[in-house]
């Protein structure tokens, strides 16, 4: 099959101008519920991330300072990437509220997802009839996801810092595959659809945004139960409510998720049986009454997993002392 090289280096596949759909087809025949594509290149959002890190909105998240110039240039993580496919896959916000936020009741989407990536990567190659070079990225690397989303296309990002999409609400995952192929660009998604609406910055029983659209992670539910290791600040103990992991109220909240939310339809990420239909006191006892081996089996393939045993426990702990004063508040 004949190529030709671009000006930049670039391999160009003279199919190209005719796979984009075919990328799209086959992304959707594997699970994803969106999918756009874009060309690589400088990152304009990239300086602001630099100083929300030099503001100390990310804690304890030191890995988030890591591979800064490929926040800046996507271009940078292999030789001749020059296009992203850019995919989302709902997780479902029709569930109700409970003592865990909703993408991690079920099995944990890291690796399900880059293992279809992968796939879409082989299929592109037995389209195109060559090896291409590709790289997977959900969550894991350096990249703006967000903002590579909204370029392909997909959605804005919202007042509460969430790609928001208009047909699906923000209940959702995201995910690249970095190819050195050059396709076709979507339009990207320039329209701000939250207006004067201020329902998730108002919801946020911690306080954590500081600005439409700016989040002090030090401040946010989902940190202090996941990602920070050390007590929970006290100041926000009783704010964390009845939340053992993660939060969803700024979502839940958000009109575009309350009317376009949808079922999830993967398997993996049905609510598994340990959470199903528990609230936070059972739950958060029972979480307490674990030791390592049965946390590490019953969570098994669990995003909760990150929190270990330890800051489970301590969750649990500070819920439960929550439930009982507002009961005795009563």
């Amino acid at each position: 099959m004949n190529e030709k090289v671009s000006d930049d280096g670039a391999r160009v596949d003279p199919t190209s101008s005719r796979i984009e759909d075919g990328i799209k087809i086959r992304a959707r025949e594997l699970g994803f519920d969106l999918v756009g594509i874009t060309t690589l290149g400088m990152v304009e959002s990239a300086v602001r991330f630099d100083a929300w890190i030099a503001a100390g909105y990310a804690g304890d998240m030191g890995y988030l300072e890591r591979g800064a110039e490929k926040r800046h240039d996507t271009r940078l993580p292999f030789e001749g990437v020059c296009s992203a496919v850019v995919v989302a896959m709902n997780y479902g916000g029709t569930q109700p509220s409970g003592p865990v936020a909703r993408y991690a009741r079920g099995d944990d989407y890291h690796e399900l997802m880059v293992d279809r990536l992968n796939e879409l990567h082989r299929w592109i190659e037995d389209q195109v009839d060559h090896q291409i070079r590709g790289k997977p990225y959900v969550d894991t690397g350096p990249i703006l996801e967000r903002d590579l989303a909204r370029r392909a296309g997909l959605g804005w990002i919202g007042k509460n810092t969430n790609l928001l999409n208009p047909t699906l609400g923000s209940f959702f995952f995201l995910g690249e595959l970095l190819l050195d192929l050059e396709l076709r660009a979507d339009d990207p998604f320039e329209t701000d659809h939250c207006g004067s609406c201020t329902r998730c910055l108002d919801a946020c029983p911690t306080n954590a945004f500081v600005a439409p659209r700016t989040l002090d992670a030090t401040r946010c539910i989902s940190y202090q139960t996941i990602e920070q290791k050390g007590p929970i600040d006290e100041t926000l103990k009783q704010a964390i409510g009845a939340n053992l992991y993660g939060c969803d109220i700024c979502q839940e909240v958000c009109p575009w998720n309350v009317k376009f939310s949808r079922d999830a339809t993967e398997p993996s990420f049905a609510t598994r049986e340990v959470i199903a239909g528990k609230d936070a006191r059972t739950l958060g006892n029972e979480v307490l009454a674990m030791d390592d081996e049965q946390f590490r089996i019953t969570f098994r393939k669990s995003p909760i997993k990150r929190a270990k045993l330890q800051g489970m426990q301590r969750n649990s702990a500070v819920v439960l002392g929550n439930l009982r004063e507002s009961a005795s508040s009563k």
